[in-house]
């Protein structure tokens, strides 16, 4: 991975300075930086050509990144991911998904997008209007196989480890396949 180191340190100094340590935590600099910055202070994988995944604002979210085995290319690494998103039951998992899931981008440019419903429950219910919560898992996988993950919740401030339990299972069919991908963590 690469950082643009370009317009970085100034953006740093000039987004910095602005602050006092007591008025502000640091994932609020983070954010302003970012912002500040837009995608010149973001790391970057180069061979991420399009860069569709935004980076995870909050404590409902999880972004990282999946290894094809060698050789693999991105219509191989493609197939793989999808069979191991089609063997995600649609009943859910270890209590989270109950409400199913459908995939609504199909990796026709070398980005997906799953949607993942909670099961309609009393906590649904009183929160969100008798709505099932709703997550979106997004994928965006370079010609080398490599896949940029992102899962977050659409809304509130946690997800109660939903995010990472969805992950875990994923991960485990991937790694059976003989992919290198890391144990999620917010």
């Amino acid at each position: 991975m690469k950082v643009f180191t370009g317009l970085v340190p100034v953006v740093l100094l000039a987004s910095c300075s602005a602050y006092s340590p007591a008025s502000i935590d640091r994932r609020e600099v983070f954010q302003s930086i970012v912002a500040a910055a837009g995608a010149s202070a973001a790391i970057v994988n180069p061979s991420f050509a399009n860069a569709v995944l935004q980076p995870c604002p909050k404590g409902n979210c999880i972004r990282t990144e999946w290894i094809p085995p060698s050789g693999m290319n991105k219509d191989a690494a493609i197939a793989s991911l999808r069979k191991a998103l089609e063997s995600y039951p649609q009943e859910g998992q270890n209590s989270v998904d109950l409400g199913g899931w459908t995939i609504v981008d199909d990796f026709a440019d070398g980005t997906g997008r799953v949607e993942f419903k909670s099961g309609i429950g009393t906590f649904a219910k009183f929160f969100n209007g008798g709505k099932p919560f709703i997550d979106d898992l997004r994928f965006e996988v370079a010609d080398d196989g490599v896949v940029a993950v992102r899962s977050s919740s659409r809304i509130g401030d946690s997800d109660l480890g939903v995010n990472q339990k969805r992950l875990n299972f994923l991960v485990s069919k991937l790694r059976e396949a003989g992919w290198s991908a890391p144990d999620p963590v917010y």
